[in-house]
Formats: C-alpha cells, sequence, structure tokens
C-alpha cells in the first residue's frame, strides 16, 4: 500500500533501495499503520502509503505509492513528526514550538476538542505558546512536552494512560500534575491497552497506564493512573523511551538496550516468549552501542555507531529483513546492510527502515545519466573545457564587484536590511504573540450589530449615514470601549456577534461575517477612510484595483476610525486571520514604518513624478513654463489641488526647484496624520 516509499513487491523481505526516499535527503523518517512520513532537512514532510482516515494528511483518503508532500504544512518548517508503528493519526513539530495534528480522531487523540477526523495538518490551538519541544503518538492517545519540561497528554483515558489520576478521555492537552516538579526529557505512548512511558531529567523513567504482561515495568500486571517510577532503570543514563504493542523498550546512553512485557513472538530478543515484567538487557548485544532503536507492532530494529542494523521479534511481513518470514528470537545483523554505515533506523506496524544521515565519502560518480548528457553529448570535449575557462574567469571578475555592506564604518539599518534574517525575526515575533495570548475564554463581549440598518443607509448608495457611521464599522467603532485588553488577546473570536433580527448563533461564523462585513465597506463607499489610487481612477499604470487612505479623512472622528482600523489589522495579525483588504504596496509600506520614495508615489499614480521631472528639465531661456501658466499648487491623491505656498502663485523658472521639492515633500507625507 505503498508504505515502503515505491519499493515494490507483495512482501519485500530484504533490504531494497528506495530511489525517491534517497533523493529527498530526509533527516527523519516515521512508520505509522501502513505509512510512511519523512522530514527534511528544509523543514518540509512527506507521506506515503494507505490514506485511510486521511492520515497522511494530504487532503484525501487515497493511498499513495510514492512520498508526496503535504503541502498544507509547506509555510511552516517541520522539525519533527510523530506518529505510532500501530496508530491512524500523526503530529508534527515546527521550529517554533507549535503543534499539527491530523488523521483519525477517535477518542480525542488529535486535541482539537472533538473526535472529528482531520485529513490535512491543523494547529492544535490548546498547545500555543507552550513552546513544544517533543511529542508522541500512540495508538489512541498523544503527549507533548514544553520547553520547561512539562507533560502534556490527550485522548483515549482508559486504563489511565493519560497519567491525570482518572481513566476520562481528554479531547484537549491537559497538564500532567503528578511530573509537575520534574523536567520531562522523552516520552513515548503504546497501542492497544495502552502504557505510557517519561523520562525525567534526573535521570529517572516513569510509566503508567495498563500493566498488562508486566510493560509498566515494575513486576506484576498492575496498572496506575498516575506516573510512577520504574526503579530499576534509576540511573542508568537512559536517553530514549519506546513503546511497541504490549511491550516497552529502554536505550541508555552507554548504548545498551532494555525491553520488558509481553514475550510471545519473540519481540523482546531475550530467545524466548516469556513475559518480563521488569527492564532486562538484552543480552545479544551486549558489547555494541546501540545509537538508534525503533518499535513495530511485534518487532524491533536498532542501529549501532558502527552502521550496523539488528532487528528481532515477528516477521510475518519479512520486516526483519533476512530474506525469510520466520521470527527471530534474538537481535540477528541484517548482512544485506553490511558496510553500508546506517545511522538511523524506524519501523511502522510490519515494516521497517533503516538510512544514513551522513554524506557518503564513496565516489561522486552520478550512479544515472545526467539530464544534462543528451545537450553536450555532441559538443567537442575541447569546446566544454574552454567554456568552463570562460565561466572561471567570468566569476573571478564579477565576485570583486559585487557590493557588500562595508565591514567598517557606520552601517545603516537600511544597507543591511537584505541580509537581516527573516526567519530569526518572523519566530521571535511568534513567541512574543503566543506568549501573550489570553487561553481561558472562548470569545470576548457580545456586540450587537444591525445590518438590516446598514441596509436602509445605503438604499441610494454613498455613505452609511453621517460619515459612515451606520455601517458595520460604525458600530463596532461604538463598541469599542468593549474590547478590553484580555478580550484583544484572545486567539480566536475576540468579539461574538449578536445580528439584531436575524437568527444567527455565533459559532464563529457571526464573528467572521462582521470581519469580512468591514473589509467589505471599506472599499465599497460606505466608510470615507480609503480612496482608490489615482491609476485606479484614471485606468492606467500598477495598482489600478488597490486602494489608498484618504488624505482628507482628517476630523477627531474619522481619526479615530483609522485607529479602529489598526486595532483590526492587529486583531488580524494576532489571530492569523488576513483581512481581505486590497492596499497598495505602499500604504502597507508606510503602516510598517519605512518612508516613501518618489518610486512609490509612481506605483499608485504613474504620471506625477515624470510631470515634475519635466518641469525640472524645462529650458529656463525660453518661456514654457510662462506658456503654461502653472498654479503652485499640486494634485493630492484624492485629485484635489492643494496650494503649496502662500508667497508664489505660479510656477517659474525661478521657483520650479521649490516647486518640486515642496509637491514632492507633500505628497510623500500626505498620508502621516491617518497612519
Amino acid at each position: 500500500r505503498g508504505q515502503l516509499g515505491g519499493v515494490e513487491g507483495a512482501k519485500v523481505k530484504v533490504p531494497a533501495l528506495c530511489e525517491a526516499l534517497s533523493a529527498l535527503r530526509p533527516v527523519q523518517i516515521v512508520g505509522g499503520e501502513q505509512t510512511l512520513l519523512a522530514v527534511t532537512s528544509d523543514g518540509k514532510v512527506y507521506a506515503t502509503g494507505y490514506g485511510a482516515g486521511g492520515r497522511l494528511g494530504l487532503g484525501n483518503t487515497d493511498t499513495v505509492t510514492t512520498p508526496t508532500l503535504i503541502d498544507s504544512l509547506e509555510n511552516v518548517f517541520i522539525k519533527k513528526v510523530a506518529v505510532n508503528s500501530g496508530g491512524k493519526h500523526c503530529m508534527a513539530l515546527t521550529f517554533d514550538g507549535e503543534v499539527y495534528s491530523w488523521g483519525e480522531g477517535d477518542d480525542g487523540k488529535l486535541g482539537h476538542g472533538n473526535k472529528a477526523m482531520c485529513d490535512r495538518p491543523t494547529l492544535i490551538e490548546a498547545l500555543r505558546g507552550k513552546e513544544i519541544v517533543n511529542i508522541a503518538c500512540g495508538g489512541s492517545h498523544s503527549a507533548a512536552v514544553t520547553v520547561h519540561g512539562e507533560l502534556y497528554t490527550w485522548g483515549k483515558g482508559r486504563y489511565g494512560r493519560l497519567g491525570h489520576g482518572d481513566t476520562e478521555d481528554r479531547f484537549v492537552p491537559k497538564l500532567v500534575e503528578a511530573l509537575l516538579g520534574y523536567s520531562v526529557v522523552d516520552v513515548a505512548c503504546g497501542s492497544g491497552d495502552a502504557q505510557t512511558l517519561a523520562i525525567t531529567d534526573d535521570d529517572s523513567v516513569w510509566s503508567w497506564g495498563d500493566g498488562d504482561y508486566g510493560k509498566l515495568g515494575r513486576g506484576g500486571s498492575d496498572g496506575c493512573k498516575v506516573p510512577m517510577k520504574i526503579e530499576s532503570l534509576a540511573g542508568l543514563g537512559v536517553v530514549k523511551v519506546e513503546c511497541g504493542s504490549q511491550f516497552s523498550v529502554a536505550l541508555t546512553r552507554s548504548g545498551a538496550v532494555y525491553t520488558w512485557g509481553k514475550g510471545d513472538y519473540h519481540r523482546l530478543g531475550h530467545g524466548t516468549d516469556d513475559h518480563v515484567r521488569r527492564p532486562r538487557k538484552v543480552a545479544a548485544l551486549q558489547g555494541k552501542k546501540v545509537i538508534s532503536i525503533a518499535t513495530g507492532s511485534l518487532h524491533c530494529v536498532a542501529c549501532t555507531d558502527q552502521g550496523e542494523v539488528f532487528t528481532w521479534g515477528d516477521n510475518d511481513e519479512g520486516q526483519l529483513g533476512d530474506g525469510t518470514t520466520t521470527a527471530i528470537m534474538r537481535p540477528r545483523l541484517i548482512v544485506a546492510l553490511q558496510g553500508k554505515k546506517m545511522t538511523r533506523v524506524a519501523c511502522g506496524s510490519a515494516h521497517t527502515l533503516a538510512w544514513s544521515t551522513d554524506k557518503p565519502f564513496a565516489s561522486t560518480v552520478p550512479t544515472r545519466v545526467p539530464m544534462e548528457y543528451d545537450v553536450l553529448k555532441e559538443l567537442p570535449p575541447a569546446l566544454i573545457r574552454n567554456r568552463l575557462v570562460l565561466l572561471l574567469h567570468f566569476s573571478d571578475l564579477l565576485c570583486p564587484s559585487v557590493t557588500m555592506f562595508p565591514l567598517t564604518g557606520d552601517v545603516s539599518l537600511d544597507s543591511l536590511r537584505g541580509f537581516l534574517v527573516y526567519m530569526v525575526k518572523e519566530i521571535t515575533f511568534r513567541k512574543v504573540v503566543q506568549a501573550t495570548m489570553v487561553r481561558d475564554r472562548q470569545h470576548g463581549p457580545v456586540i450587537e450589530l444591525n445590518r438590516i440598518q446598514v441596509k436602509r443607509s445605503r438604499s441610494k448608495g454613498g455613505l452609511a449615514g453621517p460619515d459612515g457611521i451606520k455601517s458595520v464599522f460604525g458600530q463596532m467603532l461604538g463598541k469599542v470601549q468593549f474590547l478590553t485588553q484580555e478580550a484583544l488577546f484572545l486567539p480566536h473570536r475576540v468579539w461574538k456577534v449578536k445580528f439584531v433580527g436575524e437568527s444567527v448563533d455565533d459559532c464563529g461564523g457571526g464573528y467572521s461575517e462582521s470581519i469580512a462585513e468591514m473589509c467589505d465597506e471599506l472599499q465599497n463607499g460606505s466608510l470615507p477612510l480609503l480612496i482608490p489610487t489615482p491609476n485606479g481612477r484614471d485606468d492606467t499604470g500598477t495598482n489600478r484595483d488597490c486602494f489608498l487612505l484618504n488624505p482628507s479623512a482628517a476630523s477627531s472622528l474619522h481619526l479615530t476610525m483609522f485607529k479602529f482600523l489598526g486595532i483590526l489589522m492587529g486583531i488580524a495579525i494576532r489571530t492569523g486571520s488576513p483581512l481581505s483588504l486590497n492596499l497598495a504596496e505602499p500604504v502597507w509600506k508606510q503602516l510598517a514604518g519605512i518612508a516613501l520614495t518618489p518610486s512609490d508615489l509612481q506605483e499608485i499614480d504613474r504620471d506625477y513624478v515624470p510631470g515634475l521631472l519635466c518641469i525640472r528639465d524645462m529650458n529656463p531661456d525660453e518661456k514654457e513654463l510662462q506658456t503654461l501658466d502653472m498654479p503652485f499648487s499640486t494634485p493630492s491623491a484624492t485629485g484635489v489641488d492643494v496650494p503649496l505656498s502662500s508667497s508664489h502663485r505660479k510656477v517659474t523658472a525661478q521657483n520650479r526647484e521649490e516647486f518640486i521639492r515642496l509637491a514632492l515633500n507633500y505628497r510623500l507625507h500626505e498620508f502621516d496624520e491617518q497612519v
């Protein structure tokens, strides 16, 4: 079903090169229930395999047989994905600590507050601002660790697997209070009658949930509903824990592997099918330093610091890579991978992967004929060599001439602007926004809005009442005092809408409608705040369908309206819900605190700057200026002539430089009051 990423065969019993995955050069691969996901070094996520329940995150339930980009995650940088080897849901962790989930939603394991399936990655709102650093998926529950070592769990609560002291299901992440005071560094979630494992920075390993077959590691089969220490692992330097189906695994800093739990199918690797109720070192790996380990539903794979790969357990699908379908009692070296220097391993339900994140030191001769060969093969070698020499010479000449910022002396921010790293700035901004979010309220104050009144006031077109005060925007302006700072810091639904005379229950739709109505009003003439660009009025040049701030809207009411428009923009930024406003680019520059330039004017008023240049370049000895009889005034963005001086009435050869300076100064700053 495509979980091998394009490798064909009903049962692939020996390791086979997956060219599609190799081409991606993944930094992480994980396997789920007949699925596979890969993360690349540039933060992209690819999925392949069985698509039922939306588990691939591709927006459908189709099965795909080659790694396919999850395009809805393209605009965020993913550093880790998580899925249980028998799991039907996935999570992704972004560079700035946010978590997305998708797939089957039973038991609330996606963390979105319901049981709905998601076929595309969806942000877990309840974890916003928590700065998550680690994630884990079980078969029916999920977990996340914050930068401060706090553990959150959610999903199915049966047998106490969530660690909250009860068996209740949780549809949104909840803090595991029993571990407060400890700093969690790793977590693993099991499947079926599941357990949960965690490591804290005091060198302790904790377990809780179902205790059948001794998989909690404390002897006996008793379960527990809150985290309890596995005393036999204390002080061993455990750095990684994994959960298979009814068994558990721990890897220590020294490279030793411990397993415990259900023993059939030889999944524990101890040479018998006995159940083991306390952690026991896997003797067959003695003398090997394991650096990576993974668990399937009923099998395991381990990779050593020498690049060797060992497998053991169930083998009915050929997942152990030894060419058979016979279970293996103890870890056995995969002969087919000898010399490949593997550094990472992963498991799905019944499939196994091994790969290397190191660049090979072997010959760089390509394994396939490059596409360029067909173009070059008919050319004489001497000609190709001469071209290379020419390109090298060109490079030597070009490099010294490329302008860079000075290494000494004063360097202005403007000269450095192009070199500043956008991602760093964006991450810092996001962290500030997330840290100040208010999350314990579903919505802000209830606001009554009368859309019937708006239609009546605009029955003949024009403004919606005097200065647009009867518009939805104007009505919201009158209620702005109810928008407290706490309401403005909500992650969504800053206010709840009640439409007068309409039976609309705002479950988010009414709020969104009010925002959309205000954006429409700003651009359809209901309000005096925005005007078309001069290019739009003249139907020429660029930005013809864009709007500018109205420099004539300068009364105290108008300026208050502009301030409210700024509040709306701030809300849009904080909630991540963009406003549908078609503002010209120079407006956005001014809102960002960037001064306008003559080239910005030309983007919105194509003929204005060329007209000034024409006046500047006129021959002073000729009588062109006198013939033109130009008043000492300039058209504003609204098209109204504005006098520039009380001492000059006409433009002359003597005062034309002053005219150009004053005209440019006016047009470059006419929106300052509104901004």
